[in-house]
């Protein structure tokens, strides 16, 4: 046995993966007499995925590449299609703009990145990006790097639903979708990663009116019951995002777990850590944070900066139609200030809505009304006051004010605020708001290790047992961007 498996581990030193292929496609190649060359491309990403070997780059150049673009493949090692200038391959389309998912094969294996991705305008049919399993077929294993998805004329601007997988969403910026719709809709799926992302609306900086009726950035449920594989998302982690510029209905929020009373938990097991979430939008809205119907929901190290109209200032926990009481919900080591002394409202939670048997708390927070007092209303199962370890101080964090989005500026191929990147949108936003001065109390109050992640917001690490609570720490060695570009 000891010789078989000398001999299978020299086989595998002797025998290296195969060199990766670079493709093209371009808007002047040709798919059925083009070689996938740089002289001699293919016209469409579609007939790219469908003749490169694993383990392929297939880049795309500059242009707008206009109807549906379907993305298809099974790569064991992976294949990348990626502009081959940043921002500047553009995807269009009335309809779905990609569509992620085959009624006749498995798709896996598969990263989209560095593009521009819109509707073309009104009139456009549902969803601009669709990540979802096909007729009794998987699909897994999908990234999403670095891209701008914007602009949805009609629903949300990402779905990943009907029991996709390992589901990676990354360094990306999403804004501007339509109606009670969101950026990202979450439902019915395992294991999906949201990390290092920019999400906010700006209507007017993409020449629309703002409705004042689009739904959460983020939502994380399932609707379709025992339609497909799974009853419910789980294992979902928001990590490291920023959230910002609230233009949306007066009944939503930047996160929402749960949202169409179905008999059976939503989503469970579900984590959203390291998040900064900014007020410096003057449209009201019903909380950042909510959950309806769902269980084992963790909230940790996340920074709410900024004045927000909200009918609760941090959380609304709540059920409706059918949903079983809510369980075990917890806020550990989080930021919430306000530096305009308007908090008037902490959370929404009845005590008819929470399980006692497995109840939600609050544990090692941090709260700021600018000195005021911070609010109480014993109608609510979470106030402030039963935080028995919480700390009340100035966390010393900028005003978000006078924030400006970063949407993209194609006339000058860069982001609002003169970024080239997404990652550098993304650093300015969480070196600006999200790292507090020194002397704050933030610094080295978290005091449960297991109840920390390993890194903050940035990707630095964090000091086990004497971490930063909030999104950031101050001092932790280089700064790395989102780390996703």
């Amino acid at each position: 046995m000891t010789r078989l498996i000398t001999c299978l581990l020299m086989f595998l030193v002797a025998t290296p993966l195969a060199a990766q292929q670079t493709f093209y496609v371009a808007t002047n190649g040709v798919d059925a007499g083009g070689n996938g060359t740089n002289a001699q491309p293919w016209a469409t990403i579609t007939f790219a995925l469908d003749n490169v070997p694993d383990n392929s780059l297939i880049l795309v150049k500059p242009g707008t590449y206009t109807g549906r673009i379907r993305i298809r493949g099974n790569f064991a090692q992976g294949v990348t299609v990626r502009s081959e200038v940043p921002y500047q391959a553009r995807l269009r389309a009335a309809e779905a703009v990609l569509t992620i998912y085959n009624d006749n094969a498995n798709i896996e294996g598969i990263s989209i990145e560095g593009f521009d991705i819109a509707h073309t305008g009104a009139g456009a049919g549902a969803l601009v990006v669709q990540i979802q399993d096909g007729f009794n077929r998987e699909t897994r294993r999908i990234t999403l790097r670095d891209n701008i998805l914007h602009d949805s004329f009609n629903n949300d601007i990402l779905k990943i639903n009907n029991g996709a997988s390992d589901i990676q969403v990354l360094g990306n910026v999403f804004y501007n979708q339509t109606g009670s719709d969101e950026h990202i809709d979450i439902n019915s799926v395992d294991n999906v990663l949201v990390a290092g992302n920019v999400f906010f609306n700006n209507f007017a900086a993409s020449g629309r009116s703002n409705p004042g009726n689009t739904a959460s950035f983020v939502v994380v449920k399932d609707s379709n019951a025992s339609d497909d594989e799974y009853l419910g998302a789980r294992n979902v982690v928001l990590r490291g995002n920023v959230f910002l510029n609230w233009e949306g209905s007066t009944g939503n929020g930047f996160i929402l777990f749960g949202e169409d009373g179905t008999a059976n938990f939503e989503a469970f097991d579900c984590v959203a850590e390291n998040n900064l979430l900014i007020g410096n939008s003057a449209n009201m809205m019903r909380s950042p944070l909510g959950v309806k119907g769902s269980r084992d929901i963790t909230f940790r190290h996340n920074t709410l900066v900024g004045n927000l109209p909200a009918n609760a200032f941090v959380t609304r926990i709540n059920r409706e139609v059918d949903n079983p009481q809510i369980e075990a919900v917890r806020f550990v080591h989080n930021v919430f200030s306000d530096p305009t002394g308007t908090m008037a409202d902490f959370s929404d939670t009845l005590p008819a809505d929470l399980s006692l048997a497995r109840p939600s708390n609050l544990l090692r927070n941090l709260y700021w009304n600018n000195g005021q007092a911070l609010p109480f209303d014993g109608t609510d199962v979470l106030n402030i006051s039963g935080d028995a370890t919480r700390l009340e101080a100035n966390p010393l964090l900028a005003d978000p004010a006078a924030i400006t989005t970063p949407h993209w500026l194609p006339g000058s191929n860069q982001f609002n605020g003169g970024f080239a990147r997404i990652a550098d949108a993304f650093r300015s936003l969480a070196e600006t708001y999200g790292i507090p001065s020194a002397g704050s109390l933030m610094l080295g109050a978290a005091t449960n290790a297991s109840d920390s992640p390993g890194t903050d917001l940035l990707g630095r690490p964090r000091t086990p047992g004497s971490a930063a609570i909030g999104c950031c720490e101050r001092d932790a060695g280089q700064l790395f961007g989102n780390g996703f570009e």
